[in-house]
């Protein structure tokens, strides 16, 4: 019998493929295992990061969607916020609070719009919030280089 999140991990699949998010996709690393999945976001167009394409990985607990999943670039990035995607559990330093309304479409959507609106107030990478709030040229230069590279290594 399946669990209370995997028959949510399979709504949301679902969804996913039936009403994919702009510039985004989803799905399970493999058949056997609902709870972590692999995704693509595209970088959002007049940003630093248009025209790269960015790889992460979702890794959702037995809570789902309780809890929010677990969310990191596996992608090279240099942004205020890191790497690794802090999804608040309550009401802590994150863009919004999460809620079990939220789902695998709203979490790529979030962190997407993250790339286009940083939080520099709540950073994992301290040098590119520094850049980011007192030099936005050299940030956005750092930015399309680390870019670069990414869509190079495609």
């Amino acid at each position: 019998m399946a669990s209370s999140a995997q028959l949510r991990l399979m709504s949301d699949l679902k969804s996913i493929i039936n009403e994919p998010p702009e510039g985004c996709s989803a799905s399970p690393m493999s058949d056997e295992n609902l709870f972590v999945w692999s995704a693509t976001i595209f970088g959002p167009d007049e940003t630093p990061w248009e025209g790269v394409v960015f790889s992460l990985r979702l890794t959702f607990g037995d809570s789902y969607p309780e809890m929010p999943p677990r969310v990191r670039f596996t992608s090279e990035m240099f942004h205020p916020n890191g790497r690794k995607v802090l999804i608040n559990r309550a009401n802590g330093n994150s863009e919004d609070a999460w809620s079990p309304c939220h789902n695998v479409s709203t979490i790529l959507t979030s962190v997407q719009s993250l790339l286009t609106d940083p939080n520099p107030a709540s950073p994992a990478n301290p040098e590119a919030a520094q850049f980011y709030q007192h030099d936005i040229q050299a940030y956005n230069k750092r930015v399309r280089c680390c870019a670069r590279r990414s869509i190079e290594s495609a």
